[in-house]
């Protein structure tokens, strides 16, 4: 495993247009990487999509957007739960679009930690949408809610990651997570085709 000095420098390289340091940091961060996706998919039986298969779409994203510029560690691991977070939400909006009809009900609570991972259903969609909005009022609680739910970090993970103490991030997460409620209770079923 490269040190944080080593990928800051194929970040740095992959910032100024080099797309084999971005390839070389991604084939040294697969490992946290997979083991991201697998914590969001935990429970998913019967799934097409599958952590290997969420890491390589992640990878895609990653790798397919023009001037992708990752500061730091940090900045990489967000962009990186930011892409998973968009595949999963995008998987679950294919699986309701073919389920249509199916039984909807009421979103009104955040659990604590994803240990049997993330649902990818309406209430999938429902989140995604109130972190949208979540993210137009501060952006710093959207990037917490995004590593911990969308990358299955813990709250000591972020903080390294965020270079901020473990006892703010655990105040962010909680403000996140009371306006996440509050916004799934207002819509808690958003439309099939919304941003």
């Amino acid at each position: 495993m490269a040190d944080d000095a080593d990928i800051t420098r194929l970040l740095d390289a992959a910032r100024g247009g080099d797309r084999g340091a971005l390839d070389r940091v991604l084939a040294t961060l697969y490992r946290e990487l997979h083991g991201m996706a697998r914590r969001q998919l935990a429970g998913q039986y019967g799934q097409t999509l599958d952590a290997t298969a969420l890491v390589h779409e992640a990878y895609l994203k990653l790798a397919g957007r023009s001037g992708a510029r990752f500061d730091d560690r940090a900045h990489f691991f967000a962009y990186a739960a930011s892409a998973m977070r968009s595949v999963v939400v995008d998987y679950a909006r294919q699986r309701m679009a073919r389920k249509r009809g199916g039984d909807l009900h009421r979103v009104t609570d955040l659990p604590e930690d994803l240990e049997g991972g993330l649902r990818l259903d309406d209430d999938m969609l429902a989140l995604d949408v109130a972190l949208d909005q979540l993210a137009r009022v501060d952006g710093k609680l959207a990037r917490v809610v995004e590593l911990r739910y969308f990358g299955g970090l813990a709250e000591q993970e972020i903080a390294n990651l965020m270079e901020r103490s473990e006892r703010s991030i655990r105040r962010d997460w909680q403000k996140a997570r009371m306006f996440l409620m509050a916004a799934l209770r207002e819509n808690p079923h958003p439309a099939a085709g919304e941003d």
